[in-house]
C-alpha cells in the first residue's frame, strides 16, 4: 500500500487560507457596497440637506 505523502504544514496553511477566503467572501456579502453605490448614497444626501436648507424659514429674530 503506497498512499500520495502529504506535507502536513503545507496542508495547514492550505486548508487556513480556504477559511480565510471563505471568511472574506461573506464579509464582502454582508458589508460590501461598489464605490458606484457609495457615490450614489452620497450624492442623494447631500440633495437631502439643500433640499432641507432651501425650505427653511428665516427667524426675525422674534
Amino acid at each position: 500500500m503506497t498512499g500520495k505523502v502529504v506535507n502536513l504544514r503545507q496542508a495547514r496553511k492550505r486548508r487556513a487560507r480556504a477559511e480565510k477566503e471563505r471568511r472574506a467572501e461573506e464579509n464582502r456579502i454582508r458589508f460590501g457596497r461598489t464605490k458606484a453605490e457609495r457615490n450614489l448614497s452620497e450624492a442623494l444626501r447631500e440633495k437631502h440637506v439643500r433640499h432641507v436648507d432651501g425650505h427653511r424659514r428665516e427667524d426675525d429674530g422674534e
